[in-house]
């Protein structure tokens, strides 16, 4: 092992420590570093984006094989790169819901009523996470899936299926790290985060499929083709009519570094056979399958 990967091997041993995670990621001003970064990561000066690419490599699996370039402006730019035409094929069949993003996944399959678990022992309520009691009862006894994205994946996310975007929901709130250690520490994390309810209608069966992008700390913003959002700039819960046709594998928009999606379907949706917690999907592979 070079002396780099030693380096960066011992400073991982340190950081992946729960204790030692959870107050570097969390007991610090959630918000205040937020904005740093987000500051930080656009300036588009050489030595600055060298330096920061490079730290960002010493702490993650950062692989840059499958972008478009390695030609980068800045960190941000990097963090949102768009990959080579083809690297993720879509699965066509008409009854399965692919992924929209890179992801790892967590808790996921039925949800208990109107209740779920962001992990074992730790439950929320859709009304909780939505905010809204109608769009909650549509998924009642439905299935969902949480699916997170790590710092060095692709952070770009698209359609499940062919699809209308309908409306989102922007819901302000706090940006608590939502890495397993967090999850497994902060109640309701995932209702105490800025979030955005997407909530779509499937072209050829009218199901309403829900797509919620949790923020988390350094990560909280992300972007749509279809409305220009921006978050840490409201402080209530707003709702945007989109009306905006998708074909299925369609980029939706990106993370500005990187999150959660929580999928919500009704109970006619069942898993795919190779979703499970703590398996790794690429976007446009199958995820849950109309029955």
């Amino acid at each position: 092992m070079t002396k780099t990967g030693e380096v960066r091997a011992q400073i991982l041993r340190i950081v992946g420590r729960e204790d030692v995670n959870f107050l570097l990621t969390n007991r610090i001003p959630r918000r205040l570093a937020t904005q740093f970064v987000g500051w930080l990561s656009h300036i588009e000066q050489p030595l600055v984006r060298d330096l920061s690419i490079a730290l960002w490599r010493l702490f993650s699996d950062l692989d840059l094989t499958e972008a478009k370039t390695t030609h980068f402006r800045s960190l941000h730019d990097c963090f949102i790169r768009e990959l080579k035409d083809g690297a993720r094929p879509i699965d066509g069949a008409p009854d399965i819901l692919v992924s929209p993003c890179d992801a790892i996944v967590g808790a996921c399959g039925a949800i208990e009523g109107t209740r779920l678990y962001q992990a074992k022992g730790f439950p929320y309520t859709l009304q909780d996470l939505l905010c809204d009691q109608s769009l909650s009862e549509s998924y009642r006894n439905g299935r969902f899936v949480t699916l997170r994205l790590t710092a060095s994946m692709y952070h770009r996310f698209h359609a499940p299926h062919d699809a209308r975007l309908d409306r989102v929901v922007y819901v302000s709130g706090d940006t608590w790290n939502v890495n397993p250690i967090a999850l497994k520490r902060i109640e309701r994390l995932f209702c105490k985060n800025e979030r955005a309810v997407l909530q779509m209608t499937l072209a050829a069966g009218g199901q309403t499929v829900t797509l919620v992008a949790v923020a988390a700390i350094l990560v909280a913003s992300i972007r749509l083709h279809c409305l220009n959002l921006v978050n840490l700039r409201h402080e209530s819960r707003r709702a945007y009519a989109c009306a905006a046709d998708y074909h299925k594998g369609e980029e939706l928009g990106w993370f500005e570094h990187g999150s959660t999606i929580i999928v919500f379907v009704p109970d006619s949706f069942t898993l795919c056979d190779n979703i499970r917690e703590g398996a790794r999907i690429r976007a446009g592979q199958p995820l849950l399958r109309l029955t």
